[in-house]
């Protein structure tokens, strides 16, 4: 009886599971290994030639480009999330919850709107222009550049990252810390070898929420890069809606869908590499 109704339970998120996530991406599957019809779009074919297309430099580049900005971004995220968690989680007191508040408000807010307001503080009239007239570059400009694209990146993901660092430092035991300075070990080391290892996983959880959709950003490349920022979300967008070729588009969709199981597979590894070397400390 328990395991009917288990079935029970479990069928609707089940189906709701096939029809929104594995139907889709069989289909994607499936589209990757046909041929562009004569007037754009899909038609039936069992090719290898979109995934031979892949690895041409041309066409490889946008994956590049899109892997080390992920990883720029990423880093960003944890540069700026790792103390701000940190403060909100030790040092913030009565006031985390308004913390926790201000990070969640740009959430209230669409997306594309708040990309688009940092066309106005980049602009030549504002940062642009003041950073311009410190380097004395009358031409100096933000926008349209690779590093418009990176803050947009960081300023847009940065709260995940924030949140499963917080949750993880937010339970930490303070008596470790505590014991560590009493044991003569100065803050850094406290720091390297107290708090880094018990944040472990929410930075690792915090990095795989952040670098994965920056390795399929469109948005934030084609207005503050100007598009000439050339990301895989970009290429995409050219494959499907420009040219049309729906098989090849398929076939770039795969192969950042494997990069991004590739990527969950490391953090899985890391996870269960973090857990044992913790249960050999406590033995």
């Amino acid at each position: 009886m328990s395991a009917l109704l288990t079935t029970a339970l479990v069928f609707p998120a089940g189906l709701w599971y096939l029809a929104l996530l594995v139907a889709p991406l069989l289909i994607v599957v499936v589209f990757s290994f046909g041929t562009r019809a004569t007037n754009g779009g899909y038609e039936p074919g069992l090719v290898l030639n979109n995934y031979e297309r892949l690895l041409q430099p041309q066409r490889i580049e946008p994956f590049f480009t899109s892997l080390w900005m992920a990883i720029a971004g990423t880093i960003g995220c944890l540069l700026v999330g790792l103390p701000l968690a940190y403060f909100i989680a030790t040092r913030a007191g009565q006031r985390k919850g308004l913390f926790i508040l201000l990070l969640v408000i740009p959430f209230w807010t669409s997306f594309l709107i708040r990309t688009y307001a940092w066309l106005i503080v980049l602009g030549r009239e504002n940062l642009g222009g003041f950073i311009g007239e410190l380097v004395g570059d009358p031409d100096f400009r933000i926008l349209g550049t690779p590093a418009a694209v990176l803050l947009g990146l960081v300023y847009g993901y940065l709260p995940l990252m924030v949140f499963p660092l917080y949750v993880t430092l937010e339970r930490m035991d303070r008596t470790l810390v505590e014991a560590s300075k009493d044991l003569g070990a100065a803050r850094w080391a406290t720091f390297r070898q107290v708090t880094l290892p018990i944040a472990l996983p929410g930075l690792i959880t915090g990095s795989i929420l952040v670098f994965i959709p920056m390795m399929g950003e469109y948005v934030i490349p084609s207005i503050l890069g100007y598009g000439r920022t050339f990301l895989m979300g970009n290429a995409l967008v050219d494959a499907f809606i420009q040219t049309r070729n729906w098989p090849f588009g398929s076939a770039m969709a795969v192969g950042l869908i494997l990069v991004m199981l590739v990527t969950i597979t490391i953090y899985v590894w890391f996870v269960n590499r973090g857990r044992h070397g913790r249960d050999v400390s406590v033995l």
